[in-house]
């Protein structure tokens, strides 16, 4: 596999045009099971291949068991990775063993302190809200830990029931109850207020940061700026079109061994891409701009579709920006549908 991402770095060194990488992120999967050595790989082949720049942001998505001291203490000293996203989920034992975690709620805190004491300050964590061991009393403790840490970026999930999943097959079956949707308003509240109360800048639906720590690379993605995606499943965008690679691992080693990325692409109609940036940017407390809507040509379609949720209060308009209220904010997919062409 590895050899097969050095390949395909190779084969796409062109597709970014030059452009310095402000952001590099290892996630989708359980990156933190490559070891030193592999990463390192990885990086060398990066910096043999582009510029990167010398503050970049530079993630790794790992589970609380993957990371002991030996990992952590290898990364600082032998990788550039400078920014730690941990899947906590929760620290409540009951909370993980409803979920399937491999972890422990002792292993949650105790990547923490590891992390902390190996010297990553920039850290972010996940955390799932909803679910049906949650209770509020347990979300507010959840919150508390977390807030305690002085972590400077939080991502809060509700959890959600996806078809052909076990949960799925589960709730379908009656053997689990379906999401509570009423105590996932009563959390997603109790997430913004706590959040507000320590500090952190709400930026996005899902997270939540301290002043100026906001993830650089995931606010790519929300301002619709190009990224390429490395891997098998990798996402790749260039403003216009989207190409996705294949998910198989076999299949795409397989294809690299033979000097070709495996990957599909769509070209984005203007609609589409309309409706992406209506999907994205309304998700962020920095809203949707009128002033690019109407340079796409949908302006008087969003102005019409807006103007019932501007009456609501479940949307704002701040100048040529539309934001959504804490009330909205509950209803952001129902709202952008509504707003799509």
């Amino acid at each position: 596999m590895v050899q097969a991402i050095l390949k395909e770095l190779e084969i796409q060194q062109h597709f970014l045009n030059g452009a310095e990488l402000g952001s590099i992120y290892f996630g989708g999967g359980t990156p933190s099971l490559l070891d030193t050595s592999e990463l390192v790989q990885i990086f060398d082949q990066i910096h043999r291949l582009h510029r990167v720049s010398p503050d970049a942001e530079i993630t790794l998505e790992a589970n609380p068991d993957d990371l002991t001291v030996e990992k952590l203490t290898e990364l600082r000293q032998y990788t550039p990775v400078n920014r730690l996203s941990i899947g906590i989920q929760s620290f409540a034992e009951e909370d993980l063993r409803w979920m399937h975690r491999a972890h422990t709620a002792a292993h949650a805190r105790e990547c923490l302190d590891y992390a902390l004491a190996a010297g990553f300050r920039d850290l972010t964590i996940d955390l799932i809200y909803g679910s049906p061991t949650t209770s509020h009393e347990q979300w507010a403790e959840n919150l508390r830990i977390a807030f305690a840490y002085n972590i400077p970026h939080l991502s809060c999930y509700c959890l959600t029931v996806e078809d052909g999943t076990a949960l799925g097959t589960f709730v379908r079956r009656g053997q689990q109850p379906p999401v509570d949707e009423a105590r996932a308003a009563t959390q997603f509240n109790m997430l913004l207020e706590a959040a507000a109360a320590h500090g952190y800048e709400h930026y996005e639906i899902s997270n939540f940061a301290l002043p100026g720590r906001y993830a650089r690379h995931n606010t790519n993605y929300w301002r619709n700026e190009p990224y390429l995606g490395i891997g098998p499943s990798a996402h790749t965008y260039n403003g216009t079109a989207r190409q996705w690679n294949i998910a198989n691992n076999a299949l795409y080693i397989k294809a690299l061994e033979e000097g070709r990325v495996p990957f599909e692409q769509e070209i984005l109609t203007p609609e589409q891409r309309y409706n992406e940036y209506v999907m994205t940017s309304l998700r962020t407390m920095w809203g949707t701009d009128l002033e690019r809507i109407q340079a796409m040509g949908f302006r008087a379609h969003f102005e019409k579709n807006a103007q019932s949720f501007l009456y609501s209060g479940d949307l704002l308009r701040e100048g040529s920006f539309f934001k959504l209220t804490n009330s909205g904010k509950l209803l952001a997919d129902r709202i952008a549908m509504e707003l799509f062409f």
